[in-house]
C-alpha cells in the first residue's frame, strides 16, 4: 500500500496555526512523525487564500524537504499553483490533482510528461461528481486518452474514482468499489487511491468506518490512500489485509510492522 501521508494540511488547526506563526519545527516534525510511520509520499496542501498559496506551498516544501528525502504530494485545487512550485522539490513526487474539470489534465499533463512526476486523477469533470458507474467510467477513459497522448503511462497515474460520504449514498460503497474493479481489470498497472476519510463524514465513530472502508477498497483494487500515517490501528488493518489477499509471503512485512511498533495491538 503506497500511504500518503496527509497531515501536513491548513485546513488542520495546528498546521494552520504553523504557516501563519512561520513555525517550521512544527511541519518538520510532522513530516517525520509520518515518514517513520511508514508514508510513502508527505502530502503538503496550504489551504490558504489564491494569493498567498505558491508562497506557503514553498515554504512547506522547504521544511519537509529540510526533515526528509522521501518525496512530496503537491496539493492544490489550484494546478497553476501546483505547476509554480513543481521545480522547488529536489525530486519527482505526485501532483495531487487533476481531474477533466476546467482542462486540468490539459494543463498538468504537458507539464510532468517528460519527467517522473506521477498524478492523481480524479473521476470528475465540469458537471461535478458523476452519480454512476457508467459516467465515471467514461471520465476515467477521457482522461486516460489525455495520458496517452502526452506519454504517461498507466503505472504513474493514482486515479481517485472519489469517496463520498457514506451517510449520503444510497447503495453504501458498491458503486465506487466497482468503479476500481473496472479501472484495475482495464489497467492492472494503474494505482487506485483515494481520501478515506471522506467517507466517514458527519458519522460517529469515524475511524471504524475508515478502517473497515479500506478493507473493502483494498479488496477491490486500492494500492494508495491519502490517510493519515499516525493512525496505528489503521496501520494495522491494511498489513493484515495485506497479508490475507496473499500480498505479504509468509506474513513477513505484518510482522515487522508489528514488531517495528507501527500498530500498537493487544496480542
Amino acid at each position: 500500500m503506497i500511504i500518503i501521508g496527509e497531515k501536513i494540511n491548513g485546513s488542520i488547526p495546528g498546521v494552520a496555526r504553523a504557516i501563519e506563526e512561520k513555525d517550521a519545527a512544527y511541519i518538520e516534525d510532522l513530516a517525520l512523525k509520518q515518514v517513520r510511520a511508514g508514508a510513502g509520499y508527505i502530502d503538503v496542501c496550504a489551504s490558504v487564500a489564491d494569493e498567498k498559496e505558491d508562497e506557503v506551498l514553498k515554504w512547506l516544501i522547504a521544511c519537509v524537504q529540510k526533515a526528509t528525502r522521501l518525496p512530496i504530494a503537491v496539493d492544490s485545487p489550484n494546478v497553476g499553483a501546483i505547476i509554480n512550485v513543481l521545480c522547488f522539490c529536489e525530486q519527482p513526487g505526485l501532483v495531487n490533482s487533476v481531474s477533466m474539470e476546467r482542462e486540468k489534465a490539459d494543463a498538468v499533463f504537458p507539464v510532468i510528461a517528460d519527467t517522473d512526476w506521477q498524478c492523481i486523477a480524479l473521476l470528475c469533470d465540469d458537471k461535478g461528481i458523476p452519480k454512476t458507474l457508467e459516467k465515471r467510467i467514461a471520465i476515467f477513459e477521457d482522461l486516460m486518452a489525455k495520458a496517452a497522448a502526452y506519454g504517461i503511462a498507466p503505472e504513474r497515474l493514482h486515479i481517485d474514482p472519489m469517496v463520498e460520504m457514506l451517510c449520503t449514498s444510497e447503495d453504501g460503497v458498491n458503486m465506487i468499489t466497482e468503479v476500481m474493479r473496472c479501472i484495475k481489470k482495464q489497467y492492472p498497472s494503474i494505482h487506485i487511491t483515494g481520501a478515506v476519510s471522506n467517507i466517514s463524514y458527519n458519522l460517529p465513530a469515524r475511524s471504524m468506518v475508515n478502517r473497515a472502508f479500506m478493507v473493502l477498497c483494498m479488496n477491490a483494487g486500492m494500492d494508495s490512500a491519502i490517510l493519515d500515517p499516525l493512525d496505528q490501528e489503521m496501520l494495522g488493518m491494511i498489513y493484515a489485509t495485506e497479508a490475507l489477499k496473499g500480498e505479504d509471503e509468509y506474513c513477513m512485512e505484518y510482522i515487522s510492522a508489528y514488531r517495528d511498533g507501527l500498530f500498537g495491538v493487544k496480542k
